[in-house]
Formats: structure tokens, sequence, C-alpha cells
């Protein structure tokens, strides 16, 4: 008689869980995954992961629970496992769920990077980080730019983002800017395509990563993965490039996977070393150095522009920054408050006597967000919400700090100053050069 399937219960975000499900799970009989459980991401729980994408094991798909229910759901379906399945969590977030898990009376479990890792027939240089907001999305543009010059054809590959219908998102493919409104992309997903797709990168996301490999290997000679979320690659890294932040030195050393990340590395890039002070850069070289003294580093900086930036001096300001950095980010600044500062504005105005909606709910999750707006759009209210809580602030001028035109998605009542910014690197060795080392020889 064979033995009854392992219960298993996959701890998410709409991300992680769903590739570790798809590579790991989906096909193996020893298992039997009974939920999955969601958090981070708003709107997510009460869905299922659909049939279509679950497999023939799964007919009725795979229903997306609270994960404050762990323990209920854990006793209500006989849960053997817990998997943790989402990133950019501190160290005492994972093993206080662990500790849940446990203590209803089931394992807990980390699979490991190479067991979720697909393997590509094209080279892969894969740009992740060690927090969110650390300055991967400027790396990967860079990196994809000198790939380009270089002669290759090349295709990023964005970690997951799919907050719509998961059975239509499965494979998503982003050429142009009208593909943005074909796919219905929430902000979020927006302010990492975008970017791309400027400079003329074909991008591809969704929920089955290897359905997206194989398409994405017809269109390149080299892949990028564009990681988000600090999390791990998805596919094996010809070349592994990880951005830390040296504003949150320590964070690369008590992070879920950021740890992982580092010790991983072939190349370390130290990012915003115009924005840390010495020390700060010093002690992040030395964590750096402890646990991976193999890996290279490079120095660089992400230095901030603002078309007609003068105009800022002496005027009152709402600052918007990119959500995900201020929200499980948890920064305090971003790109917007440094050009607020550069630029001279009187005063920041805290936009929470104003927020409305879904943006109060989010100030509520996230109560240290303070005086700053961050952009969330995962759903149309949530888009509507935002609108109405930036032309209820009494300031005189907005700055955008986030990766894409905002004006063209809502409708801003002032005047408004988008701010942009790429990564410059310091001295040498530098972006081109550890490109070129690995592709030497190819066209």
């Amino acid at each position: 008689m064979s033995a009854k399937p392992i219960r298993t219960l996959i701890v998410g975000a709409a991300g992680r869980d769903f590739h570790n499900f798809n590579v790991v799970y989906r096909d193996d009989p020893r298992y039997q995954v009974v939920a999955f459980t969601a958090a981070q991401i708003p709107d997510i729980a009460g869905r299922k992961y659909p049939a279509s994408l679950a497999g023939k094991r799964y007919p009725k798909g795979i229903p997306i629970h609270e994960e404050r229910n762990l323990e209920k759901l854990i006793v209500k379906h006989n849960v053997d496992e817990v998997v943790f399945s989402y990133s950019d969590v501190s160290y005492q977030h994972v093993m206080s769920v662990g500790s849940r898990a446990t203590a209803a009376g089931a394992h807990f479990k980390l699979l490991s990077a190479t067991q979720t890792m697909i393997k590509s027939r094209k080279p892969v240089v894969s740009i992740c980080a060690v927090r969110t907001g650390s300055g991967k999305s400027q790396t990967s543009r860079k990196a994809a730019k000198i790939l380009q010059e270089m002669g290759f054809r090349v295709a990023a590959v964005r970690h997951p983002m799919p907050y719509g219908d998961l059975a239509k998102q499965k494979v998503q493919r982003f050429g142009s800017l009208g593909d943005l409104k074909k796919h219905h992309c929430t902000i979020e997903e927006m302010e990492e395509y975008e970017p791309h797709i400027v400079n003329g990168i074909i991008i591809y996301a969704g929920v089955d990563y290897g359905a997206i490999l194989e398409q994405a290997e017809r269109d390149a000679d080299v892949i990028i993965w564009d990681g988000g979320n600090n999390d791990l690659p998805f596919y094996v890294p010809d070349l592994h490039i990880v951005v830390a932040d040296p504003l949150r030195v320590g964070n690369e050393l008590t992070y879920y996977p950021s740890e992982a990340n580092l010790r991983l590395a072939d190349v370390v890039i130290i990012n915003k070393i115009d924005s840390a002070a010495p020390g700060q850069v010093d002690a992040l070289r030395a964590n750096i150095h402890s646990v991976n003294p193999r890996a290279r580093i490079i120095d660089a900086a992400s230095p901030i522009h603002v078309n007609n930036g003068a105009d800022i001096s002496g005027k009152t300001v709402l600052v918007i920054e990119d959500g995900p950095t201020l929200t499980h980010g948890e920064m305090s600044f971003g790109a917007g408050t440094v050009a607020a500062r550069k630029y001279g504005a009187a005063k920041l105005i805290d936009p929470r006597p104003y927020v409305t909606g879904e943006m109060k709910r989010t100030f509520d999750t996230y109560p240290n967000i303070g005086i700053l707006l961050p952009a969330m759009g995962y759903s149309p209210k949530q888009i509507k919400d935002l609108e109405a809580t930036i032309n209820r602030v009494p300031a005189d001028a907005v700055i955008i700090g986030t990766p894409i035109d905002l004006g063209r998605i809502v409708k801003i009542k002032k005047p408004a100053y988008r701010v942009t910014y790429d990564l410059e690197e310091i001295g040498e060795p530098n972006l081109r050069t550890v490109l070129a080392e690995r592709f030497k020889g190819h066209p």
C-alpha cells in the first residue's frame, strides 16, 4: 500500500508560492497541497489557484486564504507541512510563522534555492537585491543596455506580480506600452515593466515560469532575471548580481532570503554610496565579506534628476514614493524625498489627514510610512483612491518618486515633478567589466 500524500499548505504572497508549487509540488504524488495563504498583497485571499494552472491532480483548483487563519487551516485540513514561500521579511517574521505552524501541529519548511530554480538553454544574468528598494530596477535596466550594446538580443523576465485573473496571466509578454493596458497592469507592475519597454527590451512576467522561459528563450540570446521583493532567482543564473543597500545596513544578514542571495552572489553592488554615511558603507562592505569573501564588489550611486527641478524651491510638496519600497520594504524615504531636499522644497505635507478609501487601509496596515504617500495601485479602486488623496492634499506641488510617469495613470490637479534616476558605478570593476568577462568570445 502506498503512503498517504503529505498534506501541504503553502504560505505565500501571490508569487514565489505559485512558483514553488509549479516546480516542486504540482506533479509530485508524494504531496497534496490543500491550500495557499496570502500576505503583503491586498485582495488575493478568497480566490483560487485555478485548475488550468494547478494541473490534473487538482481539478477543482486550490483555495487561497488569509494568512491570519493559518492555525485554523492547519487543523481543518490536517496539514502535515507548512512551506514558507514569500520574501522581504525579517528572520523574526519567518520564525514567527514557523512557530505558529509548529504550535498548531505542522512541520515548517523552507525550500532550497537550487530546488526551485529552472535551468535555461540560454545564459541567464540574475539581478536581485537584499531588500526591496535597494536599486535592483535601475541595475537591471543598465545590464540590459550593456548586453544590447554587446550585440545580444535581450529579454527580461520579471519576478511575478499576478494580481488579476491568474489563468489569463499564465504567460505575459510586454513588447510595447499598449501591452500594459492589454494585460490590465497595476501601478506596481507598470513601475517595473514600463522602463524596460521604453528602452526597447521585451519583458515577460506571469504565473508559470517554466512556460514563460520557453517563450523568452525564443526572443533572446541572453535572459535577464529581473528579481523583485529581494527574492531568489527562479532560473539558474550564469552570473548572479545582488544589489545591497547601505541605508539599511544589517538587513542583508537578518532578512529572508537576503542573506541567501548575498551568499550566492558572484557580484555585489553597493548602491546609494552618495546618500549613505561612510561608516554605513564600511559596515556593509564588512558584512558582505564576512559571508561571501569571493564576491566582487561594485560601488555605485543612483543620482536623481528632475526636469525644471529649480521650480520646486520654496514650495510645499506632497512626495509620492514607490509603494513596495515604503510598505514591506520599510524604507522611510525614497527618490522623491531626496529630490525634495536637493531642490529646496520648503516643507513636505503630511498626507495622512487626507487619505481616503483603500489608501487609508494602506496606512493602517503600514503605520510607519510617515509623511510620504505610497503609489499604491493594486486595483482600480485603489488607483481611484490614490488620485483622490493626491488632490485632497493642500500642497503647492507633487514630487513623483516612482519609476513611471504617474500622471499618465492618475489626474493630478497641481504641478507635478517626476524624479528619474539611473545606476552610475564608481571606479572599477563596473557592470560592463563583469558582463564583458562573463560573455568574452560571444558576439
